[in-house]
């Protein structure tokens, strides 16, 4: 154990033992009648009543296994850009002593390979030169990269610009956070196939997901609609994008994903299959049944999947995440049969469409599977064919409520994004409704719960695009990460009103100030502008 680590233990002992009357307050993740504005809500926390400041050339040092790390001193520096204004230290008080001039983190490993379960935890200390102030300063001690950069989200929101000392202060210190994530898999869809988003635009949604501590973008590249994407080993599928202007190269691709894993984010992407896939015969038009049958893809030609297994092989190069979604919903196997070859080939294999169905998404599966891949599905097929998916299959719930009980008592994993509820595009869902929704709803055993990864909130893209795309994300998509974040407990209890509002109100301003165009809480209907003058901390 290091001397950092026995500091902050022997830390947290002192202000445990301290009596309420002296200053300190303890919570594991309550709120009442606290000045806690963090979100999400850390799973432990105490803190104090001093205020102390922070120095605008506040310095790093970095220890640890993990103390050389490029990704983490960059991320320090982005979060510094955040919590200073630009012109703050061309202002710094050289006469004043600051309470806080350096961040210290530790960090326990030098590996930086990003995959699902990566350890988050972290833990917190901010004190300044108070009288319990063992370190002094602030600091950070997490086993990953990633659990430091989500204590450094944490130490961001703690800091707050005084505009009348014109200094960035923490106040109700000395604060101490014990904390970590509920569930592995937070996640964001975002459809880039409805509505092309630029790659910068998809960046500003990441950089957005970090800032609520989720962790995963379900990145839904390509649809009926258009073709987008690059594949070198097929280079006319993106022939199906809306025009030579609104695609991705591969270049773009990596760019996407090492943007996104300097956050400590993974990028899943999907392609859909058999269905939703017109597109592609865009640019191979034998990849359709027929001209008047372009989807479901054909599955009667060896053809579709050596394109699929080339898709797949192109994509492995540059998404290492170890989920890839294929997809498998809103199947309609109605043309295949009234296709003169299709029909033809089903009686030779003497398969129904249904059989087709599922004979087509098994292959798939072991495309994937065969280049390392662990499928996820739309639960369509687990509904349809549940016997015969592969045990592998995590199985992505979105029709409604009752799906991933059923799955999980199978042994399969399971995320939840239950359109009633987590779809961002039906607009008069409230953020209430995205706040109370629990993932293990109607799972009782204990190792069931443990095959439930998470969940994802979905930004279909048909009236979305660049224009108010991250409205219709933020805030309500901040409540869902609150519930995959933060103890069950804690987002359990009370009133929302008393209880999460004022927190929730206070995050949606400060991804404005951050330049998230985050809509007003309180609307009747999502990303709608105000209704009239007022605060942002109020609407």
């Amino acid at each position: 154990m290091n001397s950092l680590h026995l500091l902050l233990l022997l830390l947290l002992s002192l202000i445990l033992l301290t009596s309420p009357s002296h200053g300190f307050r303890n919570s594991t993740a309550s709120l009442n009648d606290s000045p806690v504005y963090l979100w999400p809500l850390p799973k432990e926390f105490s803190y104090g009543d001093r205020t102390v400041t922070i120095d605008p050339d506040l310095a790093l040092r970095l220890e640890g296994p993990g103390g050389n790390s490029t990704v983490l001193k960059e991320a320090f520096e982005r979060y510094k850009d955040l919590i200073f204004k630009t012109w703050a230290r061309s202002v710094r008080r050289w006469s004043q002593a600051y309470d806080v001039s350096e961040l210290t983190v530790f960090v326990s490993s030098d590996n930086e390979t990003l995959q699902l379960g990566v350890d988050e935890s972290y833990t917190l200390y901010v004190g300044g030169e108070g009288r319990l102030s063992i370190l002094g300063g602030a600091s950070i001690e997490a086993n990953t990269i990633y659990g430091a950069m989500r204590g450094l989200e944490t130490f961001s929101q703690l800091c707050i610009f005084n505009y009348e000392t014109k200094t960035v202060e923490v106040y109700n210190a000395p604060w101490y956070v014990q904390d970590e994530p509920r569930f592995a898999f937070r996640g964001l869809l975002l459809d880039t196939s409805r509505h092309y988003l630029p790659v910068s635009v998809i960046k500003q949604v990441i950089d957005s997901m970090s800032y609520a501590k989720m962790n995963v973008l379900h990145w839904h590249i390509i649809d009926e609609q258009s073709f987008p994407l690059e594949v070198p080993s097929y280079p006319d599928l993106w022939k199906g994008s809306y025009t030579k202007w609104e695609r991705y190269t591969v270049e773009d691709a990596y760019e996407v994903v090492d943007f996104a894993k300097k956050r400590g984010i993974k990028i899943m992407a999907e392609i859909d299959v058999p269905g939703h896939a017109e597109s592609w015969g865009a640019g191979y038009p034998n990849l359709w049944p027929s001209r008047n049958c372009t989807e479901p893809l054909d599955v009667a030609k060896n053809f579709t999947f050596e394109v699929i297994s080339g898709i797949l092989t192109d994509m492995r190069k540059f998404f290492p995440f170890g989920l890839f979604h294929l997809g498998g919903d809103e199947v309609n196997t109605d043309c295949w049969y009234s296709t003169p070859h299709v029909k033809q080939w089903l009686q030779e294999h003497n398969m129904t469409t249904k059989d087709a169905y599922q004979y087509f998404v098994l292959r798939a599966q072991e495309i994937a599977i065969a280049l390392g891949w662990i499928p996820v599905n739309w639960e369509e097929t687990f509904n349809t064919f549940k016997e015969n998916l592969n045990p592998q299959t995590v199985i992505h719930n979105w029709l409604g409520p009752g799906v991933c009980p059923k799955a999980v008592a199978k042994g399969f994993r399971c995320i939840v994004s239950n359109q009633g509820v987590w779809y961002l595009d039906h607009l008069d869902i409230p953020w209430e409704d995205f706040y109370n929704s629990e993932p293990l709803d109607g799972i009782n055993s204990t190792l069931q719960q443990e095959l439930v990864l998470g969940g994802e909130v979905c930004m279909w893209g048909e009236t979305a695009d660049t224009s108010d795309v991250l409205q219709t994300i933020w805030p309500r998509a901040a409540a869902a990460a609150e519930r995959l974040w933060s103890p069950l407990d804690a987002t359990s209890a009370g009133n929302l009103n008393s209880t999460v509002l004022s927190r929730l109100h206070y995050f949606r301003c400060l991804l404005n100030h951050r330049g998230v165009a985050a809509a007003p809480v309180a609307n009747r209907y999502a990303r709608r502008p105000p209704i009239g003058p007022g605060s942002c901390f109020a609407q």
